[in-house]
């Protein structure tokens, strides 16, 4: 079993950065690891994740702008966000999964494992 916990989110400036970190417990290298997030009165949606911990998959609002990484020494997901918009403003939730198979990777519901969430503001 993985316990996850986000940090780093916080307010910045529209055009700014900001890195996530996502702490983990548990058999951390063995699992898919991403990041989601929810807007608002929006559900949750995918944003990045490391397939396996190895290949990189990105949403299409954020590529380009985003980065995931992992160090499974430390047990830390990171999320490196640049070019910062309104449209980034949301809560920032780390997921994990042993099972997970490619296809399922973009939806939320397929994940076992959750952080309690970061929010990150961003101002214009």
């Amino acid at each position: 079993q993985v316990q996850l916990a986000e940090s780093g989110g916080g307010l910045v400036q529209a055009g700014g950065s900001l890195r996530l970190s996502c702490s983990a417990s548990g058999p951390f290298s063995r699992y898919t690891t991403a990041w989601f997030r929810q807007r608002p009165g929006n559900e949750r949606e995918f944003v990045a994740a490391l397939f396996r911990g190895a290949n990189p998959y990105y949403a299409d609002s954020v590529k380009g702008r985003v980065t995931i990484s992992r160090d499974n020494a430390k047990k830390t997901l990171y999320l490196q966000m640049n070019g910062l918009t309104s449209e980034d403003t949301a809560v920032y939730y780390c997921a994990a999964d042993q099972s997970i198979i490619l296809s399922s990777i973009w939806s939320s519901r397929n994940y076992d494992y959750w952080g309690q969430g970061t929010q990150v503001t961003v101002s214009s």
